[in-house]
């Protein structure tokens, strides 16, 4: 089982509509029987405005192949779109769980 970590850190003032796009993605998924996502923003971290999302998956070939069918999908490219707009940048991670 694995973690997966999207870390965005967002203009000043654009953490809400990332939350919002995160919140989306999270409902879509769902209906699609894909895993829970915990959305969180910052209250003490790195950098202001930190927008966080976590996913656990199965495997690594299951998130890929996730990933690649929910691109397919148009509500998933309208939730996403002009995310780019509200970032500066930002970064993945993939913990293994340990059990």
């Amino acid at each position: 089982m694995f973690l997966v970590r999207d870390i965005m850190y967002c203009k000043p003032g654009q953490a809400r509509p990332m939350v919002q796009k995160f919140l989306a993605l999270d409902k879509l998924g769902r209906q699609l029987g894909f895993g829970a996502m915990r959305v969180m923003t910052d209250i003490s971290a790195e950098r202001y405005w930190t927008v966080v999302s976590e996913m656990e998956v199965e495997s690594l070939e299951k998130y890929a192949e996730m990933t690649r069918k929910s691109m397919e999908i148009k509500e998933f490219q309208d939730a996403m779109k002009g995310y780019h707009d509200h970032i500066v940048e930002g970064r993945r991670e993939i913990y293994q769980l340990e059990k």
